[in-house]
């Protein structure tokens, strides 16, 4: 059986949109990160950076959420296109993962959640997210998909974050300025796979509230002597 432990952010969205378009059997395991659940010796014992997604099948144990795409995609046999792009496949997702998504994240950390707000950083992240999203708008007008005709693992890595980017960027128009992105957000948001893994977040109790247990469990470095320089 697999098991996927997993909380509403964006990663974790990206897997669950694969394991309810494949129809393959699963467990949804939540860990509530701004409980700190995260950092229990168990779940450590599975991913030791802390981070959700994971995935177990069987005693295959698979962090980070475009590597357990790619190892579904794999197994299954779904959502992967031909042989002959599987160059452009792995480029794609490892651009996703190395750059689109970080820049991203920290892009709305410093924007939201900072405690201080360094104008560099603002303006760093803000450029480069963007940059990126750009990039991805770019691609997206040389086809319906990232990979032209056929819907694939890359597309569900870019739905995870691209709901959010309003909020990430602090740009309610932001669409406006990425209409192939939100072409392609609109067609998945359709797909009854992607109302069923919006559904899950009606499995659990999540806690809500930003406090300071929220704080030190998602940021511990607020609370972490300050470095020697």
């Amino acid at each position: 059986m697999i098991r996927f432990f997993y909380n509403m952010a964006p990663n974790p969205m990206k897997v669950a949109l694969f394991l309810e378009e494949s129809g393959l059997d699963y467990e949804p395991v939540p860990i509530d990160t701004r409980k700190g659940e995260q950092h229990s010796d168990t779940f450590k014992a599975l991913n030791p950076n802390a981070k959700l997604p994971v995935l177990t099948d069987g005693e295959t144990v698979v962090f980070d959420s475009n590597a357990i795409l790619l190892y579904l995609a794999d197994k299954t046999g779904q959502f992967l296109p031909d042989a002959s792009q599987r160059g452009p496949l792995l480029s794609w997702l490892m651009f996703i993962a190395s750059g689109l998504g970080p820049f991203s994240g920290q892009a709305v950390h410093f924007r939201n959640f900072a405690p201080e707000k360094p104008p560099y950083a603002v303006k760093r992240y803000d450029f480069e997210a963007r940059r990126h999203w750009q990039i991805i708008e770019d691609r997206l007008g040389q086809g319906e998909w990232m990979l032209g005709d056929t819907y694939t693992i890359l597309d569900m890595a870019v739905w995870g974050w691209a709901p959010r980017l309003p909020y990430m960027m602090g740009d309610e128009a932001i669409f406006e300025t990425y209409p192939n992105i939100a072409r392609m957000l609109k067609a998945i948001e359709a797909r009854p796979a992607a109302a069923r893994a919006h559904a899950l977040k009606d499995r659990h109790d999540w806690k809500e509230e930003f406090d300071e247990v929220a704080m030190r469990s998602l940021y511990p470095q607020l609370f972490a002597p300050d470095p020697v320089v």
